[in-house]
């Protein structure tokens, strides 16, 4: 074992499908290390910036995960899933041609700020001590809570539609898959999450991550 990956903090940019658990499992068989936690979740279908922490470092995971995130991605509008993403098929089409770049423009201002945001159910909140998801799996319906979020930035950065590609700075705990959702909703065509990379948490930069086979407990 490289003495080099004990009480540190990992930055990885984690692969497409892999949960963050998937990751954290991977390096701990890897730099054979018991103490090793993640300091904020990517869903599957996102890329990006992981944070993993190992032995004493993991007393800081909760400082990193407060710290303010910026992710890219895409929406398409005119379709929607009852995840938010592509975990779930499209079941609703709408016709976007009406649509004009400004009212996409004058829609995300409307959710800069501090906004309320409902999660999505396919999510990993707990209810009565249950995953949301478990309940949206089976077709259950629950209510989740909205709460207060900080969307600092939230800009268009190209619109080719159905597409809209953007970048968006946010507090702790803002879903963009909810964003999605309540974008499209506001537009009147509704949307989903089609691509998301988070490429900062605090001071941490996707820039100077990692890829998984780029650790090598071997290299000294």
């Amino acid at each position: 074992m490289n003495a080099d990956f004990i009480d540190q903090v990992i930055l990885i940019n984690k692969p497409l499908t892999w949960t963050s658990f998937d990751v954290v499992n991977k390096l701990r068989g890897k730099l054979k290390i018991k103490k090793i936690g993640h300091a904020g979740t990517l869903d599957p279908l996102a890329t990006g910036l992981l944070i993993l922490c190992t032995g004493k470092m993991t007393k800081r995971i909760d400082e990193y995960q407060a710290q303010e995130k910026e992710y890219t991605g895409k929406f398409v509008i005119g379709k929607t899933t009852p995840s938010h993403d592509l975990e779930t098929p499209v079941e609703e089409v709408t016709s976007v041609d009406h649509i004009t770049e400004a009212q996409i423009r004058e829609i995300a201002q409307k959710f800069t700020g501090v906004i309320q945001q409902v999660p999505p159910l396919h999510s990993a909140i707990k209810i009565d001590g249950k995953r949301a998801y478990k309940f949206a799996r089976k077709g259950t319906d629950v209510e989740l809570k909205s709460r207060e979020v900080t969307v600092s930035t939230f800009e268009i950065t190209a619109i080719k539609k159905p597409a809209i590609h953007f970048r968006i700075v946010c507090s702790k705990g803002t879903y963009i898959r909810s964003l999605a959702r309540d974008f499209g909703n506001e537009l009147g065509t509704g949307a989903y999450l089609a691509e998301l990379c988070r490429t900062r948490i605090g001071e941490f930069k996707l820039a100077d991550a990692l890829e998984l086979d780029q650790i090598n407990p071997e290299v000294k």
